[in-house]
């Protein structure tokens, strides 16, 4: 076992890993990276292909993100946004405020940010900000409660666990948590008001049903005003495609619907996009435009404009951790006053607005507006859709599911019947090691297998990346097959 191997199974300690597991078997130890590719301490080649967990856009060691990062580094890498403002920050913040409009929607603009450190933290600041913006719009009396998504996962700060309603993630914590509300969430596959029979398609496209999803937050909506005499504060939603949930996309007009309810009710909404920025989710349909302006957020899609925008991820490119939450002028102007009247919003971080981060996030937004970036991104998004056809002659994948550069793969026992593997069976796990041992790698959400590559993942990776993916699952379920017949 390589040293470097020795040292982590001696000292660290992994997140989301069972670490009996872990210390049974030589991790893959990675050294360096070039666009999609990493590489490991034995010099061995992998494709990256949910880039570094959902975060790497334009590929690793990027010269122009290099150039800005070093560029920044010899001026200075660090100083407080406490009392003091900074170059990088402040041009980020007008950059995100423009990439941010929707011409047409309705609603106020999105024109304050605040920034953070990660996902986690810019749900909590949204939290914050809602509470007591609700309190002191509505009356101190008032007491603020969110709602979201069966299946949400919106980060792992006690604020953002309190909102999720993945009991494997978060049951343990409740006892420490804010009570929150959850509603159906839309999942074309297994959703029991779906009529239709499984097809080897995306659900959403032979889907038989009445938006019965849609009047289930409607009548959520109703029962919280009826029964506590208020509505909502917010609707937490990642907009598009639940990722932690399994990359479980909404059907093309599902968002809009729900954002008009909440509109008339006057509850918030707002959009987790810490994993569905930046380009993620491709392109509206039938739009055209100069690539400077292309849509870079899902709420962009269907023209809703949130009441505040969560960004973290990839927005340095996938470099350094940085977060961003947007608002508009009304909330930002409920905590304006006078000193004497502690109306300050009494939050931070100590490398809130990191030169660093926000210089690299100048720079990858730069190159998303470039025409390159953008046939880059389409060209990619047209390879994942032409190579995940083959995957639909495999009996155990019940659906695939790709909403722009982001693809879920769901394992089942049988496609016929929807049958699910057991979570105690590691199918997902299984495959992804196979996919491991073909030199590509990625991680499983349960029986769900994530496919998202950098965009600078070449049609013949993407190839390369869906092969791996059949093969390791031929590999795990024959050998499953031979073990039961052995076992009878």
């Amino acid at each position: 076992m390589h040293r470097l191997a020795q040292l982590d199974h001696r000292f660290v300690w992994h997140p989301f890993t069972q670490m009996r597991d872990w210390l049974r078997e030589e991790p893959i130890v990675i050294v360096s990276g070039k666009g999609a590719r990493l590489y490991d301490v034995y010099g061995r080649e992998y494709l990256d292909a949910n880039s570094s967990i959902w975060t790497n856009l334009h590929g690793h060691n990027h010269p122009r993100l290099n150039t800005a990062l070093v560029r920044q580094l010899r001026k200075i890498a660090h100083s407080s946004a406490l009392g003091l403002a900074n170059e990088p920050a402040s041009l980020l913040a007008a950059e995100l405020v423009q990439a941010a409009q929707i011409p047409g929607a309705r609603g106020p603009r999105l024109t304050k940010v605040f920034y953070s450190d990660d996902g986690s933290t810019a749900l909590e600041v949204a939290l914050k900000l809602t509470y007591e913006y609700t309190r002191r719009t509505r009356g101190r009396r008032s007491r603020p409660r969110f709602l979201s998504l069966d299946g949400a996962y919106h980060g792992d700060t006690l604020g953002a666990v309190a909102l999720g309603h993945i009991p494997l993630f978060h049951q343990t914590w409740r006892g420490l948590l804010f009570r929150t509300d959850t509603v159906m969430a839309p999942y074309c596959y297994r959703c029991p008001f779906n009529r239709a029979r499984p097809e080897r398609a995306d659900a959403r496209s032979y889907r038989q049903c009445r938006w019965e999803c849609v009047d289930e937050v409607a009548r959520r909506l109703e029962h919280q005003t009826r029964q506590r005499g208020e509505p909502y504060a917010a609707m937490v939603v990642e907009p598009l495609i639940q990722g932690a949930a399994g990359m479980i996309p909404q059907p093309e007009g599902w968002l809009a619907r729900v954002h008009e309810l909440l509109r008339q009710q006057g509850i918030m909404l707002i959009a987790d996009e810490v994993m569905t920025a930046f380009g993620r989710t491709g392109l509206p349909r039938h739009w055209q435009g100069s690539p400077e302006r292309a849509p870079l957020f899902a709420c962009q899609h269907e023209k809703v404009r949130p009441d505040f925008l969560c960004l973290a991820k990839g927005l340095t490119g996938g470099y350094l951790p940085l977060a961003a939450t947007l608002t508009t002028r009304e909330v930002f102007d409920a905590f304006l006053g006078r000193y004497d009247e502690f109306k300050t919003f009494f939050h931070g971080h100590s490398y809130t607005a990191n030169q660093l981060g926000t210089a690299t996030a100048l720079e990858n937004l730069r190159l998303l507006r470039s025409a390159a970036s953008l046939r880059t991104r389409r060209r990619l998004q047209e390879a994942l859709a032409r190579e995940l056809q083959v995957l639909w002659s495999i009996p155990q994948i019940g659906d695939i599911r790709q909403v722009g550069l982001v693809v879920g793969v769901e394992l089942v026992r049988d496609w016929t019947t929807r049958e699910p593997f057991e979570l105690e069976e590691q199918a997902g796990i299984r495959v992804c090691k196979a996919m491991a041992r073909r030199g590509v790698l990625t991680r499983p959400i349960g029986n769900v297998v994530v496919l998202m590559p950098p965009y600078c993942t070449s049609p013949r990776q993407v190839r390369q990346i869906v092969h791996a993916l059949a093969e390791a699952c031929e590999e795990t379920f024959s050998r499953s097959a031979s073990a039961r017949s052995t076992h009878r």
